[in-house]
């Protein structure tokens, strides 16, 4: 199969472009010819390296530019021969839907981020993928038909931007908690300062890290340098992969109000930590409804609080769910995204009463 994946750019930021560079790369490794186009970046080299064709349409938001990108885009189609044209983001649902049409090709679009306003726009698509059931719901709500739709819940072990990575832990003194994560208020550090806060009072030699970069940043240092923890609480910075700070933390915390299905779960289970995290949008689904992890109420410092001082007072605790994250783990894995994400696809394709191989004629 001839596939074109679709998203604004290939830089290393957000959850959304690890998961559809995964996703390429494996269904590449799985024999089929796979293209990505988008606006470029970091992550464009192992796309290359990993057999998947690399385009450059430009996704800024400008008239003149959206323009010229379809004009592109349609030339793509044709000379790629595209038999699925994937979009993982808004523009780029928009900017091929058109084409599609016109081709006659289906257009698979993967709703990532179901909170923001212009996630409906993802129901331009032929078939609609939800990262969760929890985001499903949340589309059907939104006027996304069910007939549509179709959960496919998030997984990246085993991907290739993954592989040969550092296993070697971070020494953290024990007991060591762990967050990591981009530093904006939808992550609900503001209540994890304020558990912390709590928790620190009655283990004080409990530590909490904090991996990663945002606009908030500032803002959270400033909040935590007014608590009595202060001094407990170290902010790391961003990390090309934090995977040997999970591997050498106690216990990683993930205290999300919005959360569609954050890859940062299976690679924190695939390093065996103990996790404590809200029970919101499809954070219970890549926890297995708690078989997996310890859930918590969302917005509620205080029973973050005392979850995470039940762990830390019980070091048999801490043992039995580093244990108990890896139950069911191969559920988790790039290969079963990538099978069901191809069984979608030969769908969509049977829906228009296209074989594969059949595009927009080339273009000069």
């Amino acid at each position: 199969m001839r596939i074109l994946h679709l998203l604004n750019h290939t830089t290393q930021s957000n959850g959304h472009v690890h998961a559809a560079v995964d996703l390429a790369c494996e269904q590449s490794r799985l024999g089929h010819i796979v293209a990505v186009a988008s606006g470029g970046g970091d992550f464009d080299a192992l796309l290359a390296r990993n057999g998947v064709k690399v385009f450059t349409i430009d996704h800024r938001r400008k008239g003149a530019t959206l323009l010229r990108s379809a004009w592109a885009l349609r030339r793509l189609v044709g000379t790629f021969s595209a038999d699925i044209v994937h979009a993982h983001m808004m523009t780029s649902a928009v900017l091929a839907w058109p084409i599609c049409k016109l081709a006659g090709i289906p257009l698979v679009a993967t709703v990532h981020n179901e909170f923001e306003k212009s996630a409906v726009l993802m129901g331009l698509g032929t078939r609609v993928i939800a990262v969760s059931a929890a985001v499903g719901i949340s589309m059907r709500r939104r006027g996304i038909p069910a007939a549509k739709l179709r959960v496919i819940l998030n997984g990246t072990i085993g991907s290739a931007r993954l592989a040969n990575r550092e296993i070697t832990p971070i020494a953290l003194a024990s007991p060591s908690l762990l967050f990591v994560g981009g530093l904006h208020p939808r992550k609900g550090l503001a209540d994890l300062f304020a558990a912390f806060d709590l928790v620190h009072r009655r283990h004080p030699r409990a530590r909490l890290h904090i991996v990663g970069d945002g606009p908030f940043a500032q803002i959270y240092r400033d909040m935590v340098a007014g608590l009595s923890c202060r001094e407990a609480v170290r902010f790391e910075g961003s990390k090309v992969d934090p995977f040997p700070w999970m591997r050498g933390a106690d216990i990683f915390v993930l205290p999300s109000h919005a959360d569609p299905a954050p890859l940062v779960l299976p690679e924190a289970r695939e390093a065996g930590c103990a996790i404590v995290a809200t029970h919101i949008d499809g954070i219970p689904e890549l926890l297995e409804g708690g078989e997996a992890g310890v859930l918590v109420p969302a917005r509620d410092p205080d029973a973050l609080a005392t979850a995470l001082s039940e762990l830390i007072a019980t070091p048999d605790a801490i043992s039995h769910w580093r244990e108990r994250s890896q139950y069911r783990i191969e559920h988790l894995k790039i290969a079963r995204v990538a099978r069901e994400t191809l069984d979608l696809y030969d769908e969509a394709i049977l829906q228009l009463g296209r074989r594969a191989g059949s595009a927009l004629p080339h273009t000069n």
